[in-house]
């Protein structure tokens, strides 16, 4: 056969054809006229030396693998050579793999470094590989539904639960809104540069973006203050010291709510899901006024323009 039926049936080029000819891995016979003629077992050669190059092997290092076939042997791997083949082919995989690791060490340290330049954190967390950008929210995110889930809190007291702040003191919720609106915020599960975040997240509708969220509320928190808000709090089911964390690293100036134990969620029946082995809360925003639910925010989407949203709201209401 020709070079370019042989290229065809390999599922190679005829470029590559020429390349393993000068490597001597096929030796094709001479017609009369001087043109190649490819036989069946030179289809079979280039076949086998394309399947190991996509396992990693070099191209050289099939030569024994095709040696085992020219010597009648069914298998291209039944020698002891080609035995020794695949075992060099493993050796230089794991150091390339040592190589990237130590690499990849070396970017996750210089983007740790980068990250928490200037915290006052007193103890490092644990480095992990770097998974995402908490900061960035994906394309394409599914967008969340509303499910009636929040619609019985307008006009709702707030109860009297005191929950532990990243302020470092405990915050009565009957209280907030006492001198100009207070807004409440309630996030699932803020990420970090350096963390996993749990499987199958950015299908959840809603469950991405409470960093993007928090930086929202961080740059238009003088713009709130100017109308009217009294204060902005955050509040989860993460413990105050992973608070804590988020609040120094993204320069937060309002403090974090703790819940781990959902009370606030049980009193006010607040939507709640579950991922990754947690329970979470569902994202929602709580105008709250003289101890009472004023208006809520159901669902949110994009998290990354609520901070507008609320202000655009507070506009609209001072308006009236």
């Amino acid at each position: 056969m020709r070079i370019g039926e042989l290229a065809r049936r390999a599922g190679v080029t005829t470029k590559t054809v020429r390349y393993y000819e000068s490597l001597e891995l096929i030796t094709p016979a001479r017609l009369p006229n001087g043109y190649r003629d490819y036989s069946e077992h030179d289809v079979r050669l280039v076949r086998e030396v394309r399947a190991l190059s996509e396992l990693g092997l070099r191209v050289e290092q099939t030569r024994p693998f095709l040696e085992c076939l020219a010597a009648g042997r069914e298998h291209a791997d039944d020698c002891p050579a080609a035995l020794a083949g695949y075992q060099q082919a493993i050796t230089d995989l794991n150091a390339r793999i040592e190589a990237l690791t130590t690499r990849r060490d070396i970017l996750v340290h210089h983007l740790r470094q980068a990250a928490y330049r200037g915290s006052t954190l007193s103890e490092p967390f644990e480095e992990r590989t770097v998974v995402h950008d908490p900061t960035k929210l994906p394309a394409d995110l599914p967008v969340p539904y509303d499910d009636g889930a929040a619609d019985h809190l307008p006009g709702r007291a707030v109860p009297s639960l005191r929950l532990p702040s990243t302020a470092g003191d405990m915050i009565d919720l009957a209280e907030l809104g006492r001198d100009g609106r207070s807004i409440l915020y309630c996030y699932p599960l803020t990420g970090r540069p350096d963390a996993d975040l749990p499987e199958g997240w950015d299908a959840i509708p809603g469950a991405r973006g409470c960093t993007p969220e928090a930086c929202g509320f961080r740059d238009h928190h003088e713009e709130l203050r100017e109308a009217g808000v009294s204060g902005v709090f955050g509040l989860s089911s993460q413990d105050t010291d992973y608070q804590r964390e988020v609040v120094d690293r993204l320069s937060l100036p309002f403090a974090m709510l703790s819940d781990t134990g959902f009370r606030l969620a049980d009193a006010l029946d607040l939507p709640t899901f579950h991922a990754g082995g947690s329970r979470l809360y569902k994202r929602l925003t709580l105008v709250i006024r003289d101890g009472r639910i004023e208006h809520v925010f159901y669902p949110i989407f994009p998290p990354d323009r609520h901070a507008r949203q609320v202000l655009g709201w507070l506009h609209d209401t001072l308006g009236d």
